[in-house]
């Protein structure tokens, strides 16, 4: 792919692999939940369709089990590039709804559901954790300062989840002065990475 601008730092972000709170449908927030057999699966598949990609320079990774070990299998393609974790990369703390069925949150707490399921830019602090407002200002922090020190690279990559930088699997080109607005993405499977 061409580049396009070398004042900027090239990015590919992917979600980790299924967890076994994924599966049964279980919110997660920060709860360091292991990757499932599916999981693993996907992340050996699509560290083998990143293995096409062009220089891979750096590999990045939220300290949580799921998305460093997604962030290994893939890293082990490019010539065992060491994984830099990055606990700022983390998921939405989400408080006390870490561990609740997701299908039961409507009853249970319409209000932490509402603010949940919105794209609107908010303070609503879901259940004692993290706010949309305070998640944008720690992963904007964290990627400014990766893309500082990989200005020009081309790619980078990141595995996070579905509140982290991005949990669609995306190339995005970032340069550090821009503001993205990351809590618009939406949840995506793996499957949807490879199959573009």
């Amino acid at each position: 792919m061409e580049r396009v601008n070398e004042s900027c730092t090239e990015i590919i972000i992917v979600r980790h692999g299924e967890t076994y709170w994924n599966a049964l449908g279980k919110m997660q927030g920060q709860t360091d939940v292991d990757l499932n057999d599916v999981g693993r699966q996907q992340a050996m598949a699509v560290a083998e369709r990143l293995s096409t990609e062009p220089d891979i320079t750096a590999v990045y990774s939220s300290d949580l089990k799921r998305a460093f070990d997604t962030a290994q299998m893939i890293a082990a393609k490019f010539h065992g590039l060491q994984v830099i974790k990055d606990e700022d990369l983390r998921e939405r703390h989400i408080g006390e709804l870490q561990g609740l069925l997701f299908r039961d949150l409507p009853a249970l707490n319409p209000k932490a559901y509402a603010a949940l399921t919105s794209n609107e830019f908010d303070d609503e602090n879901l259940g004692g954790g993290e706010s949309r407002r305070e998640l944008h200002r720690r992963c904007t922090s964290s990627l400014q300062r990766i893309a500082a020190n990989h200005r020009g690279d081309s790619p980078l990559l990141m595995t996070t989840g579905r509140d982290g930088l991005g949990p669609n699997h995306q190339r995005v080109h970032y340069n550090s002065t821009q503001n993205h607005p990351f809590w618009l993405f939406k949840n995506k499977k793996l499957e949807a990475f490879w199959a573009r």
